[in-house]
Parts: structure tokens; C-alpha cells; sequence
């Protein structure tokens, strides 16, 4: 009979193991500074959604069920079926990030998180998971400052457990730049944003890639959350004579720029470019171009389900009865595969229990090179970046249209 070490609670300080069900750890199993999970007889791995499902358009909904789709697809590991319980709402505030983050740490079954939406929930949700152990996949947050500057630089919200298939703002940024500096011509650029870690970040790297190029950018306005009249920052802009704007910024305040805009003496013949909220936050406004992540992902197979992106597509309309609403569902699935796979790779059956160690799940992710998924070859580095660094930009053509994938696609980028 193997011989088996009980715990009776958490030791205080690095060195812990969390049990589940009352579970003991084999004694011949190594157990890291960051815990174990104990799964014990018939019970369900526990993993967590933690998306904006309440705010910005509830951009997050169509993430969470491809959450749900990829652990249908998967299927149980070792036996034991996956669940992420009935989805986390992060918002899209530092808030709202850190509350999702506090509910998942306080039930020490969790053995990882897809998640957030938002940079600025990602922000203060990270830190809290890190602490805990945990693991996060991002498919949405792009703000650098929770990877690295891509030049060997940890960014100042980066903590050990963080990952991301979605692309670095530093890569888009310089997409947009260069779709605004080569295609369309244009050498004078203003920009908006929010100040938050996203739409900070987003427009500080369009900027300095911009200006790398021989561009001018003549006003780096900062507006809050909540704003409505756009007015005034926009009348400071057109004094400066810009060619374009580029407004990485929420749904409601991008919305009300877009309609504003064309109101301002100067700024009539502003070239627009923002992002692919402004689709549905403002479809009635046309002409503006938007810089999304993967569009092309049809013909890639997931290689851990064996899922085509359109069969994922497909199954996703068939099940909802409607389309993804935003092109990052697909990142939110392969999130998924890549934590599913990690949790198998390390996971010890020993009877009728599963050890997962904490810390050599976060080896696995760390370790991933060449994973086939639905948004290409995905390797990590050293920062938790795991996106292909990929975008487009297609042009809104018509107010009938807020499916990014039937609008024109005028400029590709990659790395």
C-alpha cells in the first residue's frame, strides 16, 4: 500500500497544500512552495470564467461560452469532468477585477482562471491569483504593462501565473501606425484615451511606433470614463491640425466621439480609426477603420479538440443562435485548450484522486511551444505573452453590418 502524508490544514507561510475533500498527498509527491490540488472521488476540476458580463456591451459573454464550448470539446482529464461553475462578472473596472478575484482564491478548489475582458480589471485581478498560486489565461487584455515592453522588459503589473493569447498592444500599435503612416499617407495623428492601463497603453504604442516612422503626433488627449461631451477635447485637437484620431477607448465614450466628432470645425475630414467596439456602440457612423486581432482563423485546427475555427463558428451559432459578437472568442478558446492541457500534462492519479501541483502547472504553460490552436502556432515567452502578435484593420462600409468578419479587410499585420 503507498504511503500517504495528511495535512490537517495550511501551514502558515511559502510552503503549503491546499486539500480538497478531505485528500491526502502521496508522500512520494513533490510538493511545491505553491500547493497542491486535491481532487478527490467523483468530484469535478474546478477552473473559472472571469469576463465583462455586464458591461461594455457585455463583450465578455461570447468569451465565457467559448470557455464552455472548449470544455465540452475537451472532455474530462484523468477521469474527472472540468467545470468553471457559472462564470465570474470581472466588469471591466480595476473593481470589478478585484472582487472576481477575491470570490475565486476564496474557494481552494480553483486550479486556474480564463480571464479578464479588460486590462484594467486584469490589473488588480492578477496580483490577487499570483499571491494564491494560480494560473490566468487572458484572451482579451493587450495593456503591456502586464507582459513587457517586448525587449526583455517585465512590465510593471507582470506577476508569475499570468498568460495571454491575446497580442501585446505593442504589436497592434504598431499595425495601426503603419496602416496610417503607409496606406493611407497620413503624418499627423492625434489620439484619446482614458488614461487606464488598455487605452493608455494602446495609444502609447501607436505613438511612439507612429513617430519611429518620420509621423507627428500633435495632441495625446486623456478623457475619463463616463465622459459624454466630447466637445471640448475635440476642439483642442482640431486646433492642432491632425489628419487622423485614433481613440482606442471604451464603447460609450468611443461612441460619443465617433457622433461628435463630425460636429467640429476642422475635424469634418478626420480620418477615424478605433477599435472593434465602435461597431456595435456606434453602426451608425461609417467610414471609421478598426483594428481587431485574428480574423482569418477558419482554416486552423485546435489541436487538443481537433476543432476547426469553422466548426467552432458553427457549433457556437448552432448553440446560441447567434455569431460571436467579437473576433477574440476564438483566443478565449484556445485559452481554454492551453489550460486544459497544462492541468492534464501534470496532473497525478493516485487511486481515485488527482494531484494537480500549482507550480508545475505554471511550468507547463510557461513551456509552451508550437501549440496548433485557432489563432495559429502559439508559443509563450518568458512574460506570459502567448498571442501571435497578428492584427488587421477592416473599414465600417455599412451601417447594416456589426460583424467584424463580413467587413473588408484593408491592412494586415504581423510580426
Amino acid at each position: 500500500m503507498k504511503t500517504m502524508t495528511c495535512w490537517r490544514g495550511a501551514v502558515v507561510g511559502l510552503v503549503f497544500v491546499l486539500l480538497v475533500g478531505g485528500g491526502c498527498v502521496p508522500a512520494d509527491l513533490v510538493v511545491s512552495p505553491l500547493g497542491t490540488v486535491v481532487v478527490g472521488p467523483g468530484e469535478d476540476i474546478q477552473i473559472r470564467s472571469m469576463e465583462a458580463l455586464t458591461a461594455t456591451g457585455k463583450r465578455g459573454i461570447p468569451r465565457q461560452r467559448a470557455v464552455a464550448m472548449a470544455l465540452a470539446n475537451y472532455g474530462p482529464i484523468r477521469g474527472h469532468r472540468v467545470t468553471m461553475g457559472a462564470g465570474l462578472d470581472a466588469l471591466c473596472t480595476a473593481e470589478g477585477g478585484a472582487a472576481a478575484a477575491d470570490t475565486v482564491v476564496g474557494d481552494a478548489r480553483v486550479v486556474g482562471v480564463i480571464g479578464t475582458s479588460c486590462s484594467v480589471a486584469g490589473v488588480e485581478a492578477v496580483p490577487i491569483l499570483s499571491e494564491a498560486g494560480l494560473v490566468m489565461i487572458s484572451s482579451a487584455n493587450t495593456a503591456p504593462s502586464l507582459t513587457s515592453d517586448l525587449r526583455g522588459n517585465a512590465g510593471v503589473h507582470n506577476y508569475a501565473g499570468y498568460y495571454r493569447t491575446a497580442s501585446n498592444d505593442l504589436y497592434q500599435g504598431q499595425a495601426v501606425a503603419e496602416f496610417a503612416y503607409h496606406e493611407l499617407g497620413l503624418r499627423r495623428m492625434a489620439t484619446i484615451d482614458d488614461g487606464g492601463p488598455y487605452t493608455a497603453g494602446y495609444t502609447g504604442a501607436f505613438a511612439a511606433a507612429f513617430e519611429a516612422l518620420g509621423g507627428a503626433v500633435t495632441t495625446a488627449a486623456v478623457i475619463s470614463r463616463g465622459d459624454s461631451d466630447m466637445t471640448p477635447v475635440l476642439s483642442r485637437i482640431a486646433a492642432d491640425g491632425p489628419e487622423g484620431l485614433f481613440f482606442p477607448v471604451f464603447p460609450g465614450e468611443g461612441a460619443y466621439i465617433a457622433r461628435q466628432v463630425g460636429q467640429v470645425e476642422g475635424l469634418e475630414t478626420l480620418v477615424l480609426i478605433g477599435t472593434d467596439s465602435l461597431l456595435l456602440a456606434a453602426p451608425e457612423v461609417v467610414g471609421f477603420y478598426v483594428v481587431t486581432p485574428e480574423l482569418r482563423f477558419g482554416g486552423n485546427v485546435n489541436e487538443a479538440t481537433g476543432k476547426s475555427g469553422e466548426q467552432v463558428v458553427a457549433d457556437y451559432v448552432a448553440r446560441y443562435g447567434e455569431a460571436p459578437t467579437t473576433a477574440s472568442f476564438v483566443h478565449a478558446y484556445d485559452a481554454t485548450t492551453l489550460l486544459l492541457r497544462a492541468i492534464e500534462a501534470v496532473a497525478v492519479v493516485d487511486g481515485t484522486r488527482l494531484y494537480i501541483d500549482r507550480a508545475r502547472l505554471r511550468e507547463a504553460l510557461s513551456g509552451t511551444r508550437g501549440f496548433e490552436g485557432l489563432i495559429g502556432t502559439i508559443s509563450c515567452d518568458g512574460f506570459g505573452d502567448c498571442g501571435t502578435g497578428r492584427a488587421y484593420v477592416v473599414q465600417h462600409t455599412d451601417a447594416a453590418v456589426t460583424d467584424i468578419r463580413a467587413l473588408p479587410v484593408v491592412f494586415w499585420y504581423e510580426p
